[in-house]
């Protein structure tokens, strides 16, 4: 997740880094406004430490998101609300029960919205 700060939030810092480090980003969820901004991008892992650096030395806060949504599995029901409203498949059934394959998410929140136990969260950082 990169935190774009005012003062920078309106140059071609993506742009740049693709170019620099060669990597192919693809942008998971934007929130940007004149003030600053919050993306969520995915990277290949061979290029992440590259990227990485690359948006800090720009003034970028970089946050992994190794785990960005944590679900409670006391209080989950196994409904599935959270399948059925998720843009990139993080959760689906195994069997009976729900699963998160946490790394497909992007921290859009819909699954928390929708869960009707409040068995997620967000790791924010």
């Amino acid at each position: 997740m990169l935190h774009v700060a005012p003062g920078i939030v309106r140059k071609p810092i993506v742009s740049s880094v693709i170019l620099e480090t060669k990597a192919l980003i693809n942008i998971e969820r934007a929130k940007v406004d004149a003030v600053s901004g919050e993306i969520v991008i995915d990277v290949d892992l061979e290029k992440c430490s590259d990227v990485k650096r690359a948006f800090e030395e720009r003034g970028v806060k970089v946050v992994l998101l190794e785990n960005p949504i944590i679900k409670d599995d006391d209080e989950c029901i196994h409904c599935g609300a959270c399948i059925s409203i998720c843009p990139t498949e993080t959760f689906r059934f195994e069997g009976s029960e729900v699963v998160a394959d946490a790394g497909k998410c992007v921290q859009c929140a819909s699954c928390i919205t929708a869960c009707p136990q409040r068995a997620l969260r967000l790791v924010l950082k």
